[in-house]
């Protein structure tokens, strides 16, 4: 059985990716089973070069294929922003309540039209030197607004500022099994659930039977 490193210590982020990859014949990894990860500074220019980097570092720190991902938010009045930078918009010690808070202060007085954005999801696989380094990455967006004020207390993130219009509620309203069903995330999950065994033989994985 092949073993997948997800890099991610956030057990939820875990959970989620599990439920998609159930169904192949895969041992997933936690990076909280490895000792003394390397912290990969995300440093790049775009959702899928962080994720490419975070699933070269670790997968040949590990010797693992290993699935990584970079996600964050697009608001369309700001430009883009906070876009790759979502995670420490307020800054490099910042919680999500202080990142929530400067998003609403920078669209003050935008008008509910205006307010549109969207999440973003990019997922990079990285196979180990001994495999040949082989790469591949996976993007998907969920469209929606920006709401006044936060709703709801699931998930994390921006979830309670992002109003899912086909729902008429914020991500922050809606359980996880609904959410990753419409989420930029889920897409995500589940495109590449169905191109893995694309990428990997599985079959010349499996024991040989005597």
């Amino acid at each position: 059985m092949i073993e997948l490193l997800i890099a991610t210590t956030n057990p939820g982020k875990f959970a989620e990716v599990r439920d998609f990859l159930r169904d192949l014949p895969l041992r997933l990894i936690s990076l909280r089973e490895l000792a003394n990860p390397p912290v990969v500074i995300e440093d790049g220019e775009s959702f899928e070069a962080n994720a490419l980097k975070k699933a070269r570092t670790l997968a040949q720190f590990s010797g693992k294929m290993t699935l990584a991902d970079d996600s964050g938010i697009e608001v369309d009045a700001l430009d883009g922003a906070p876009g790759i930078h979502s995670a420490r918009y307020a800054g490099p010690e910042c919680d999500d309540g202080a990142n929530n808070a400067k998003l609403l202060g920078a669209l003050t007085n935008v008008p509910a039209a205006k307010r549109t954005a969207r999440f973003v999801c990019a997922l990079a696989l990285c196979a180990p030197a001994g495999a040949g380094l082989r790469e591949w990455t996976v993007r998907q967006s969920c469209e929606g607004k920006i709401a006044f004020a936060p709703k709801g207390n699931q998930g994390f993130g921006y979830d309670p500022l992002f109003c899912y219009p086909p729902l008429g509620k914020t991500f922050g309203q809606i359980d996880r099994h609904t959410k990753a069903g419409v989420s930029h995330r889920g897409k995500a999950l589940g495109e590449f659930a169905k191109l893995l065994p694309l990428w990997i033989n599985f079959t010349a994985n499996r024991p040989r039977q005597t």
